[in-house]
């Protein structure tokens, strides 16, 4: 049967509840400048601009109304003369680097940055303590082999050549 059907309820909520907000290509007919240069300075923008509620889609790809509210503010700035580093600087001042796709390499994102590698980094030395850990070395070895003394292999002898009764 595959899916259960609390499993197809999930499936109908999530995607009732977000597809709505969170639509691809979202920008309306309405917010496109007239100035082919600065739509094209605003796309790519738009582009590196994360939305905060739907936080893996760009401001650009998202219909959330605070994107919206983004991409208007980004067009606003690019019509008031400011360059695309402006642009950004005065997003980030208000929102933070989380606002940004592609976060810069700074000591508050090292962490960010950082963790992929040292997940991989200890993954591998787990792999290598799994499979090449320290084993024992066996008690004895052929150097070091205990002999029976003549007594012991007297006795040895003596049992060996007991009848078995329970063979008999």
């Amino acid at each position: 049967m595959g899916l259960s059907s609390f499993k197809i309820l999930m499936l109908v909520l999530a995607s009732g509840v977000w597809l709505p907000i969170c639509a691809a290509h979202a920008v309306d007919p309405d917010e496109v400048l007239k100035d082919a240069a600065l739509e094209a300075r605003a796309r790519t923008l738009s582009a590196g601009l994360r939305c905060v509620v739907c936080q893996n889609q760009s401001i650009d790809d998202s219909d959330a109304p605070l994107a919206k509210d983004l991409r208007r503010l980004v067009r606003d700035r690019l019509k008031a003369g400011d360059s695309d580093s402006e642009v950004k600087a005065y997003i980030v001042d208000r929102y933070g680097t989380f606002v940004l796709l592609k976060p810069p390499f700074a000591p508050n994102t090292l962490l960010l940055w950082g963790l992929p590698f040292g997940i991989v980094l200890l993954a591998m030395y787990a792999a290598y303590r799994a499979l090449f850990r320290a084993r024992p070395e066996p008690v004895e070895t052929e150097s070091t082999a205990l002999e029976l003394s003549n007594d012991e292999q007297k006795r040895l002898e003596k049992i060996l050549k007991m009848p078995n009764k329970d063979h008999t």
